[in-house]
């Protein structure tokens, strides 16, 4: 089969119609990059309504991890659909979330017994963790990070940091939530280079927040992507994490660690943070954890985890189907996604750097696995983000068939579903390095 296979404009005329009927009746907030209708999707392909063929390796931002309607995942949703549909995991107890409990303690590496807590979303599982925090540890303060994203409900949205606009008109926020610096090493804040860096943006939580805003002594916890998501796929140095760690265990704050987009075998290996040797007080969870279907989860030690029956609780959380997918999706990470996602993964940024580097307006290509980013600059020397090269390339990429999205103010995102083939990645990078040349020369 030919792919990409574009037949008509874009949008096509079908196309058009329901877009028509979105913008009079869905809500004006949501974002739209590029005017996609989708018809049905089956691995990394997706048809519009028109019939036009495009390559998705954005993957339902970086949900998909099987690729769209993978065999095995339909299956377990016929077949526990076919069982029953919803009971509420919050009253009743059945199988799939119970199971889903016990292989998720399995597979995270937080040393000791831990419990699981379900609910829909990344910003439920979030909200959960500020919740579980502040019971815990009877403290009130939480430290996140610039160019952080958690969400968008009230307590997440008060921690997140990523774009003006989430947060406009929406406050009054949650109180004494400090946001400082993250290890952004392409544009440091403190003027350092990777290799003359002295950790100052963890320093810096130590030498202002806790001597001019904060004491320690009221934080409950520290909240931090290991890979900045929204933020612009940002990866720090491992002395970042060591450091950050040691803060926490000196101060008695907990670490919260927001793997909701860097998670579940998406760096090539199940959970990002081992690639930085350090370990959190509570994980967040949700997009690729189920294929598809809606689930969030937090994991931590379980004498966290002890708040009483009814201080938290979700209807739709642990969803029998949606567990169902989530077990089946780990099954299929174990067996050959994560090995895949690596091995494709060095793959992509390999010929990246090759295809791309030179390119006066690519100022980073970095990633882990298969997440990762392509920062673009008006020029390599100055640095200043070119933003609406950023927009332009995503389009072209469209116009060419190919999905993409852009994350931060001026990267490119490459999240495809941890399935994918060299076929798909060398017909990925033929079209964006098109693209990437049509958009240098306007």
């Amino acid at each position: 089969m030919k792919y990409p296979n574009i037949l008509t404009e874009l949008p096509g005329p079908k196309s058009r119609k329901l877009i028509d009927l979105d913008n009079k009746y869905v809500s004006s907030s949501y974002t739209r990059y590029y005017p996609l209708t989708i018809k049905r999707a089956n691995g990394v392909l997706v048809e519009d309504l028109d019939g036009n063929i495009f390559l998705d390796f954005s993957a339902g931002i970086a949900v998909n991890s099987s690729g769209h309607t993978h065999p095995e995942i339909v299956k377990v949703i016929k077949e526990q659909a076919e069982k029953f549909i919803h009971m509420s995991g919050t009253d009743f107890y059945y199988e799939p979330q119970v199971y889903l409990a016990k292989k998720l303690s399995e597979i995270v590496p937080i040393p000791g017994e831990k419990k699981v807590f379900f609910g829909n979303s990344g910003t439920e599982a979030v909200e959960a963790a500020i919740k579980l925090s502040r019971h815990h540890t009877k403290k009130h303060g939480f430290i996140a990070f610039y160019g952080s994203f958690h969400g968008r409900t009230m307590g997440s949205l008060s921690l997140t940091a990523s774009k003006s606009i989430q947060r406009k008109g929406m406050g009054p926020f949650l109180s004494e939530v400090y946001h400082t610096p993250y290890a952004y090493c392409y544009r440091c804040v403190f003027g350092k280079e990777e290799n003359t860096c002295e950790t100052e943006c963890v320093n810096f939580i130590k030498e202002y927040i806790f001597e001019k805003l904060a004491s320690p002594d009221d934080i409950a916890a520290i909240i931090v992507e290991p890979i900045q998501g929204e933020g612009g796929y940002i990866i720090p140095p491992k002395k970042f994490f060591t450091e950050l760690k040691k803060l926490c265990v000196e101060y008695k704050i907990l670490l919260i660690i927001d793997e909701i987009q860097s998670g579940m075998g998406r760096t090539g290996k199940m959970f990002a943070f081992e690639h930085f040797d350090i370990t959190p007080d509570i994980l967040c969870l949700a997009k690729g954890i189920a294929s598809g279907m809606p689930l969030g989860v937090i994991i931590s030690r379980a004498e966290l985890m002890n708040w009483p029956s009814g201080a938290h609780a979700s209807t739709f959380g642990g969803n029998p189907i949606s567990s169902s997918a989530a077990l089946a999706t780990i099954k299929l990470l174990q067996e050959e996604l994560i090995e895949n996602a690596k091995k494709m993964g060095e793959l992509l940024l390999s010929k990246m750097k090759k295809y791309c580097q030179d390119y006066e307006i690519v100022g980073d290509i970095r990633g882990l696995g298969l997440m990762i980013g392509i920062e673009l600059v008006e020029d390599k020397k100055s640095k200043r983000k070119a933003k609406q090269k950023k927009d332009m390339l995503v389009q072209q990429c469209f116009k060419r068939g190919l999905l993409i999205l852009g994350a931060g103010e001026n990267v490119i995102r490459f999240c495809p579903s941890l399935n994918i083939t060299e076929e798909n990645i060398d017909v990925a990078i033929e079209i964006f390095y098109k693209s990437l040349k049509d958009v240098e020369k306007s």
